[in-house]
């Protein structure tokens, strides 16, 4: 009876979605918008669907319209398996842009078999080999180096002579996970006194047993690694415990949202965006501004539109060279070079040998009830970084 019921489900969003001419451009899109990490998965999710529309808008990809086949798998890793198999047997995508690191990471070697290019909103730095994971591609610094770049802001701006301390917190999922190895190897090179690592789970409502855990060991930084929600959960019991400890995160951990849901307690809290903010300055946020009529998104709303954004660039030189496959977008893909965002992002590049876009990383921090940019770190792309 399940699967019955899941295949009327499927019937009827193929029925929503509308028929396709020979002319479109069919892209898969699995997407979390009511699942654990639902809260910051919608607006990336809505960026996409609102570069799709903009672009279609323009004319689409050398006059052929993109047929954005947007579904959510509720951050349910079989689900997505199981919409993956859709998108490829039945719909024929010819790539797909995608969301979390366990079904994303799950899908990397049937990806690389079915020759499906796959941008996803996954960061791991995993996926940026192309030796193990040749059709997977993204738009923001991977974990790992997002982790890298604000422990270099840290010690960088460390004044004491001892070593400053620092501690993980994260949920025990695979994105929560991916950056802590390479993380704590940074640290030791940097100098970092490494004093614990706490889970948090992406639904907790309290945390007060590990940050008093974490209390004891009297931290300087700790680095969280969950979502928004889990966030906002760790920082006001953060608060109401006293920790005097400094908090930094990565590019999920929060947006400009944030001070809603914390009541306060976000205040100093560090965190990666990876993108512009909403109403920079930057030639990108025109056309931003334009089409969402003035109304703020939040900094995953605008990766999601750069996602696309890059993803439409590839197809539109693929199409044009008469190469609009699987192996023809990775082909181009990996030819891309200094390709401009307007601004929205660093330039981005591509190649056979490595897939991370850039090695910029932006850092903001809450002050006064708001997000406000603090610094740009540029870290080297060194090989031995790759993967890891």
């Amino acid at each position: 009876m399940k699967r019955f019921t899941a295949s009327i489900a499927l019937a009827a969003m193929a029925l929503l979605a509308g028929p396709l001419s020979a002319q479109d451009i069919v892209i898969g899109n699995l997407a979390d918008i009511t699942g654990g990490t639902g809260d910051v998965g919608k607006p990336y999710a809505d960026g996409i669907k609102a570069y799709t529309d903009y672009i279609n808008s323009a004319g689409g990809i050398n006059g052929k319209k993109i047929k954005l086949l947007q579904q959510d798998y509720a951050y349910k890793i079989p689900e997505a398996l199981a919409l993956y198999k859709k998108f490829k047997d039945q719909d024929k995508v010819v790539a797909i842009q995608g969301w979390g690191s366990g079904d994303t990471e799950a899908l990397k070697e049937q990806v690389a078999k079915d020759q499906i290019p796959y941008w996803s909103a996954s960061y791991s730095a995993h996926l940026k080999d192309p030796t193990k994971s040749p059709y997977n591609f993204f738009c923001a610094p991977d974990y790992s180096t997002a982790l890298r770049a604000g422990l270099k802001y840290i010690k960088d701006n460390w004044k004491e002579k001892r070593k400053p301390k620092v501690a993980f917190i994260y949920p025990d999922v695979g994105y929560g996970k991916a950056p802590i190895p390479g993380g704590k190897a940074y640290a030791t090179e940097l100098g970092f006194e490494i004093v614990g690592e706490e889970n948090v789970d992406l639904k907790a409502l309290e945390a007060t047993t590990q940050l008093l855990n974490i209390k004891k060991k009297a931290p300087d930084f700790a680095w969280i690694g969950g979502t928004k929600v889990s966030t906002s959960v760790i920082l006001k019991d953060a608060k109401k415990l006293g920790l005097t400890t400094k908090f930094f995160g990565n590019i999920w951990s929060a947006d400009e949202g944030m001070p809603k849901l914390a009541a306060g307690a976000e205040e100093g809290y560090m965190v990666v965006i990876g993108a512009a903010l909403y109403g920079d300055k930057v030639p990108g946020m025109k056309t931003i501004e334009k089409v969402t009529g003035g109304q703020p998104q939040v900094s995953h709303w605008i990766r999601g539109w750069v996602s696309m954004m890059t993803m439409c660039e590839v197809l539109k030189i693929a199409d044009k060279n008469k190469e609009l496959t699987g192996p023809g977008i990775r082909k181009y893909a990996e030819q891309l070079k200094n390709f401009d965002t307007q601004g929205l992002t660093a330039p981005i590049t591509y190649s056979s040998t490595d897939h991370r876009p850039f090695m910029s990383v932006i850092l903001a921090q809450f002050v006064g009830g708001k997000m406000v940019k603090k610094a740009t770190i540029e870290l080297p792309r060194k090989q031995e970084w790759l993967g890891l």
